[in-house]
């Protein structure tokens, strides 16, 4: 089986390259911004371990329905909250969980991400990153807000978004500029969350092998 780099070396060389291009006051002001949004603690809000996921129907990029309850017909479920295509650190982590789908299906698990973009704006992602999986639009973050995993961006950071071409409300439809977090969820076929990652940091997330362990772990107790 190929072998493919782990995320955090990724986002490791995405961190180089975006303190490189940018001003030490902008620098500055990401971190700043960044220690103030986790001092919020909004995180411990969020649906987490052992919490049973709320259910949601969505739609895809074809502007069909999807269901969490139609997917855990299927099996166990790895589900990616992500803040949208304009994010770099977004875009590396779906590419990852992209790259292990197929061995999250040796476990029978399927992969599916959430953002609140419009569907348009999914379906470009999904085209572009040849995407093999599910990716839906909570437009106005309806779902997100119902796992605890929303807040609005800091306004002195807008200007700057805007200034790096990063159009948030182009992409979402609406100027709330409200995001979710980005989450990593495994649920399993009760509805039950067996592995959560929330984190206020939009640079850190979890590796997709952390989930095959877990997904291991799942596959062990079902043959018990």
């Amino acid at each position: 089986m190929p072998t493919t780099p782990d995320l955090q070396a990724l986002i490791n060389k995405k961190n180089e390259q975006m303190a490189a291009m940018m001003p030490q006051e902008v620098k500055k002001l990401l971190q700043q911004k960044a220690e103030e949004l986790a001092s919020q603690k909004i995180e411990s809000n969020a649906i987490g371990l052992g919490d049973q996921a709320p259910d949601f129907s969505l739609p895809n990029v074809h502007g069909s329905p999807v269901s969490l309850a139609q997917l855990l017909v299927k099996g166990p479920l790895v589900l990616s909250f992500y803040r949208g295509a304009w994010c770099p650190y977004c875009n590396l982590e779906i590419r990852a969980l992209n790259a292990f789908k197929g061995r999250f299906k040796t476990f029978g698990a399927q992969l599916v991400a959430i953002s609140p973009q419009l569907p348009e704006r999914s379906a470009k992602l999904a085209e572009e990153a040849a995407l093999d999986f599910e990716v839906l639009s909570d437009v106005g973050n309806l779902v997100a807000r119902t796992y605890g995993l929303t807040y609005r961006l800091d306004p002195a950071l807008r200007e700057v978004y805007l200034s790096f071409g990063l159009d948030v409300p182009g992409h979402n439809g609406d100027q709330t500029w409200e995001l979710p977090f980005p989450a990593t969820y495994l649920i399993d076929r009760q509805g039950k969350v067996r592995f959560a990652f929330v984190e206020p940091d939009y640079r850190k997330r979890t590796e997709p092998a952390k989930l095959l362990e877990v997904l291991q772990t799942l596959d062990q107790e079902a043959g018990l």
